[in-house]
């Protein structure tokens, strides 16, 4: 794994960095350098990586929306080249897929960047507190600020007596490394499952739900914590709770945001209108008032736009188009309003007429009778 080391060194040293500090910091409060202080600088990592990884995570939760809401139009398009096998076809396939995608401000990759972005940085404590007893018995040099000193505290760190570096098959492993083991397991595997839940299930209209993409969802939902379950026994009692605590983290974030901006037509916008029209029947308000409120979009109505000058129309045209002599006059000036870009007609006593008969001439056929 020296290789391995050597990529991950980077981030190794902040992540003992981080932990080292909030260490200090949880020390300096007054609590034990061997108990809590090691257990907390593991979620305040957390939380310092989650608060960078925002951006990446709203993003995520609008790719998974976006992906669900425009499988109709996947599968029309994979019927009309069904059985299409020729590069053009494909192609052209591709491109028109991709075309959907930015149409819906959406991309299949943006679903997978936190989880890219968490990677290095799980790996990196992983290594970290898997050689928290070498640096202990300084049969290897430090990592970062994490001396010797430092890695003996945290090594006899314990969460109810398992070590935060043992792990459930390690040699010479106790009940209570073992107990404490399959409690986080289960723990982060319940955590995943209900986190990948609210996403699918809840903030999901029930036309996206019926498709090949949400049942693939949906088996991945109950697959993943499987997966957990089955390599957790593989991580130590530290990494455990950087995972659990993170998903903890995910599920309340992603609660939030739902919550706020639910997807169209999904289980939690029909929750958000509920809970308005509550608010709102509590105020003695609408809706609209409450959306207003709260800075949303006005409701738009089929008032006429003041400020638009409504050409009259001659007598003869409104017989043609049926209409009534009331609304064949223009509106009424407006007080104080200036109209821009209107045509300012001249004084007839300025205008030059060209080529035209005057309409201030006597008819000649009348002249001619006279």
């Amino acid at each position: 794994m020296d290789w391995f080391d050597t990529i991950l060194t980077p981030i190794m040293w902040v992540v003992a960095w981080i932990m080292v500090n909030a260490h200090s910091v949880f020390v300096s409060l007054g609590m034990d350098a061997s108990g809590w202080s090691w257990i907390l600088s593991i979620v305040v990592l957390v939380i310092i990586i989650r608060i960078l990884l925002i951006p990446l995570f709203v993003r995520q939760i609008r790719a998974s929306r976006g992906m669900q809401i425009v499988q109709p139009e996947i599968q029309k398009l994979q019927k009309k080249y069904k059985g299409k096998t020729d590069p053009a076809s494909r192609q052209a396939m591709q491109q028109e897929m991709m075309a959907i995608y930015r149409g819906a401000g959406t991309n299949p990759f943006a679903s997978c960047l936190p989880i890219l972005a968490q990677s290095p940085i799980f790996f990196a404590l992983f290594r970290v507190l898997y050689q928290l007893p070498q640096i202990a018995n300084e049969t290897r040099g430090p990592i970062g600020p994490m001396t010797a000193a430092l890695a003996n505290e945290a090594e006899n760190s314990t969460l109810f007596g398992a070590p935060l570096s043992s792990t459930f098959l390690m040699q010479g492993a106790t009940a209570q490394v073992r107990v404490v083991t399959v409690i986080l397991i289960l723990a982060m595997c319940a955590t995943q499952f209900l986190t990948q839940r609210q996403l699918t299930m809840k903030n999901m209209p029930a036309s996206a739900l019926d498709n090949p993409m949400a049942r693939q969802q949906k088996m991945l939902m109950y697959i993943f914590p499987l997966i957990f379950a089955v390599t957790g026994v593989n991580f130590p009692i530290g990494v455990l709770i950087y995972w659990t605590t993170t998903n903890l983290w995910s599920m309340g974030q992603q609660f939030y945001v739902i919550r706020r901006n639910p997807a169209p037509g999904s289980e939690a916008e029909t929750a958000m209108l509920e809970r308005k029209a509550r608010k709102a029947a509590r105020r003695g308000t609408t809706l609209e008032d409450e959306a207003h409120a709260e800075g949303g979009v006005d409701v738009i109505t089929d008032a006429p736009v003041r400020g638009q000058r409504q050409q009259p129309v001659g007598k003869d045209r409104a017989k043609r188009k049926g209409l009534r002599p009331s609304e064949t006059a223009g509106p009424s000036p407006l007080e104080d309003e200036v109209v821009e870009d209107a045509p300012v007609a001249e004084p007839v006593e300025d205008a030059v007429l060209e080529d035209k008969p005057s309409a201030t001439l006597s008819n000649p056929r009348k002249r001619k009778k006279k």
